[in-house]
């Protein structure tokens, strides 16, 4: 097993629009299973939209937009990083938080490839790894980690090859701390935090007005008309967060019983 620790780029921007984020560096460091660093991918991609790189993305990853304007194009990087990453008879992908493997599914899909090798591949959250292993709740920087762990930093941050680099270094330091049964693999999400949390709230309020815990009375008082449900996918992924909360809150009242 060969893991491999990604990290991309994508122009982001400050300002509202219709337009589509899109990654612009894919870098990956692929270690063996000693945890040795045997390889090391880095490609530039020149995006569809917004090719002129704003002065913020400048700042911030420090890419020269000549480097930009001579990239290929999202189709020949992504098959050569899909290539490369074939190399390893089996690996388990690292990223520092979902946004990653997110960006490169679609866009995958907005160049009209198919997604299925990025939708079956397992991955792991290293943040999450990072936060359950440090008993904490707010998100860390990779480079909040590093210093954490006494580890120096090197190279440049925000720039790929090099961010994935450095989460190699907070990946080997806690290795044996990691849970690896929290692999996972890509799922689409139709709703967000925000109406997650409509939900949960919502729970606590019906159980303290003793208001029986159906999920009727729950769409009915508090959902309908407070978020838009136009979605299908939402309205279920929705439900069954919900069945997901009872269960929780009904497994923890027969601890507390006992």
């Amino acid at each position: 097993m060969d893991y491999v620790i990604l990290d991309i780029e994508f122009n982001g921007r400050k300002f509202a629009s219709d337009l589509p984020m899109e990654v612009i560096e894919i870098g990956a460091v692929r270690l063996d299973s000693q945890l040795r660093v045997v390889d090391e991918f880095s490609a530039l991609i020149k995006p569809v939209y917004f090719s002129k790189l704003n002065s913020f993305i400048k700042k911030k990853t420090g890419i020269p937009q000549e480097d930009i304007d001579q990239a290929a194009g999202f189709r020949k990087v992504i098959t050569d990083f899909m290539n490369w990453l074939n190399r390893s008879k089996s690996f388990l992908l690292f990223t520092w938080g979902g946004e990653d493997l997110k960006r490169i599914i679609y866009d995958t899909r907005m160049h009209k490839m198919d997604d299925a090798f990025w939708m079956a591949a397992n991955y792991f959250d290293l943040l999450k790894g990072y936060i359950r292993y440090k008993n904490v709740t707010n998100d860390v920087s990779v480079e909040g980690a590093l210093l954490d762990l006494n580890i120096a930093p090197s190279g440049s941050a925000h720039r790929a090859l090099d961010d994935a680099k450095m989460t190699s270094e907070v990946f080997r330091a806690i290795f044996d701390k990691l849970d690896f049964e929290h692999t996972q693999q890509f799922k689409d999400v139709y709703s967000n935090a925000k109406e997650r949390r409509l939900v949960k709230n919502s729970i606590r309020s019906m159980t303290l007005q003793k208001i029986p815990l159906t999920w009727e009375n729950l769409f009915e008082r508090y959902l309908l008309n407070k978020t838009s449900l136009e979605d299908p996918r939402k309205l279920t992924e929705l439900q069954e967060y919900f069945n997901i909360e009872i269960t929780k809150m009904q497994q923890s009242a027969a601890i507390s019983a006992k």
